[in-house]
């Protein structure tokens, strides 16, 4: 049986994550408490259900924090898990709820809403690092959607080289493992023949690869991730995100992005994501 379980923080994006899974085939399971988890999965295999994803957050209150250990057992069963927790900056999910006008799940008359967001983060911070992470501040449905896809199609028994363009000016992706800053090489953007396109077209491929400070660039962060990776792996990661960020997230780091993803596809298992184009 495969499990993919679902959680992270309220308005980052779980409800989209848990719909794709059921449409992609999946049997899906919304709010469940934690401490019924294994219950669930083993009256489900009885059943002959083959492929399950379980949303678990903190609705389920204070059983949420006993998930890692849950989680541990059911693998020891020999069950093929798979975490995925969705994450958002703290303004964008206090934006979220205000324009909905939808209660926190930690509402109590009290606290207010960036307490009730800073609260269930705290309550979360044992699960954020068991699975892959994505963080979904800046991303709309469709894009969250595809990420989505993705990341039901790789092979999970090995480790996923992901590389993330983004721009400072929105901020650092909160999924990040490894951050390289690329501002310091000369922008495209300042030339009005390259201001409107990306990093992926062929006139500012052509101009970086036309700036040796741009080579040098790839050079070095391509060596270094080829001499740690090992390392990652031996940790028995599931992911590495490495995040190359310029400032507006369309350009340079596009471009080295798609540059180190077609350097490393031949020895990993490569995504790409360029978070300001999504």
């Amino acid at each position: 049986m495969q499990l993919f379980l679902i959680s992270g923080l309220s308005g980052s994006g779980k409800s989209i994550a848990l719909k794709v899974l059921e449409d992609s085939g999946y049997y899906c399971v919304d709010n469940l408490p934690a401490d019924l988890l294994a219950a669930l999965v083993e009256y489900l295999q009885g059943a002959g259900y083959t492929s399950i994803a379980v949303s678990i957050d903190v609705r389920s209150a204070n059983s949420v924090q006993r998930l890692p250990p849950l989680l541990q057992k059911i693998k020891q069963q020999g069950l093929d898990v798979h975490v995925l927790f969705l994450d958002a900056q703290d303004d964008t999910l206090v934006k979220r709820f205000s324009e909905t006008r939808r209660l926190h799940p930690l509402s109590d008359g009290v606290r207010t809403l960036p307490e009730c967001v800073s609260r269930e983060r705290d309550m979360l911070a044992g699960i954020s690092d068991i699975g892959h992470h994505i963080d979904t501040s800046d991303l709309k449905a469709n894009a969250l959607q595809a990420w989505i896809k993705q990341f039901i199609k790789v092979d999970r028994a090995r480790l996923t080289l992901l590389f993330q363009s983004f721009g400072y000016k929105h901020g650092i992706p909160l999924d990040s493992d490894l951050v390289f800053d690329v501002r310091c090489l000369p922008n495209p953007h300042y030339n009005p023949a390259l201001q409107p396109l990306t990093g992926r077209d062929a006139a500012v491929i052509e101009f970086l690869d036309n700036t040796p400070g741009a080579q040098d660039m790839f050079s070095d962060i391509r060596d270094f991730v080829e001499r740690w990776l090992p390392s990652f792996v031996a940790d028995n990661r599931s992911y590495l995100t490495v995040a190359i960020g310029c400032t507006g997230g369309r350009h340079r780091s596009v471009y080295l992005a798609e540059k180190l993803a077609r350097y490393f596809e031949h020895q990993q298992q490569v995504l790409v994501r360029h978070r300001e184009l999504a």
